[in-house]
């Protein structure tokens, strides 16, 4: 994304004012998502097989056009012959960019699917993900943080990755980072919830509120502590039970 290191200053610019005058105290604050369609389309995406089909001719198409540009100078003007060039060389480094995606991509699927990944020409960090609407199509996952008490967006990320388990830390961090301190309290939904963001947000002294999952055992309570649960995910598990914390939630 242009610019991106401007936008971030600006963010942290305009959540300074109002949280000198204590207008913003960040104590409690709460992380969502939201997928933002890609410009990509579902025709885009391309196999390996393609893909290196595709490089191939764009590097002959490219070769064509400096050979003809060295043959004969005067066939088009300098800004015709410039914007050429500048298209194809541009459609080559987007196959080659898709191409250097492509591991990640397979990576994520199973063994005998992965000959099966397929990355965008037009823009290759872009991932096919489930929309709020139930359908599949290329967006990227945007991150937020938000100050529940002033509602007043304090963080914001955008990520290629189709789930939100993991998403917590990152955004945690960042915060700190920052703001050069840490949320007393930390809300997300059980997509975001895993022990390991837990953990860390608690060694922080951040306290995490998050729904517990349902246990296969429908006998069992979810809120008791297991047998290999740490001190600070047993924690979690108690808390959420109590009527406190589902008034906080």
């Amino acid at each position: 994304m242009a610019h991106t290191q401007f936008l971030d200053q600006q963010l942290t610019i305009s959540v300074a004012t109002p949280k000198q005058e204590g207008l913003v105290q960040m104590k409690r604050v709460a992380q969502d998502e939201i997928r933002i369609r890609a410009r990509a389309g579902a025709a885009s995406f391309r196999r390996k097989p393609t893909l290196e089909e595709l490089l191939s001719d764009a590097e002959e198409q490219l070769a064509i056009l400096r050979r003809e540009l060295d043959e004969d100078p005067s066939t088009t003007s300098k800004r015709e012959q410039a914007a050429k060039l500048r298209a194809a060389q541009e459609r080559k480094e987007r196959v080659e960019e898709a191409l250097r995606n492509l591991p990640e991509v397979e990576a994520k699927k199973k063994a005998n699917d992965r000959e099966k990944a397929r990355v965008s020409t037009m823009d290759p960090e872009v991932r096919v993900m489930k929309m709020a609407d139930g359908g599949f199509r290329p967006a990227f996952n945007g991150q937020f943080v938000t100050d529940t008490e002033s509602q007043v967006i304090v963080g914001v990320a955008v990520t290629n990755e189709g789930s939100d388990q993991g998403q917590m830390e990152p955004m945690l961090e960042q915060f700190t980072e920052r703001y050069e301190q840490v949320p007393d309290v930390y809300l997300v939904d059980g997509g975001f919830a895993s022990h390991d963001g837990i953990e860390q947000a608690s060694e922080r002294g951040c306290t995490v509120y998050a729904p517990v999952p349902k246990p296969k055992d429908a006998t069992r309570d979810p809120h008791t502590r297991l047998p290999t649960d740490s001190d600070n995910i047993g924690a979690w598990r108690a808390r959420m039970g109590t009527e406190v914390a589902k008034s906080i939630y």
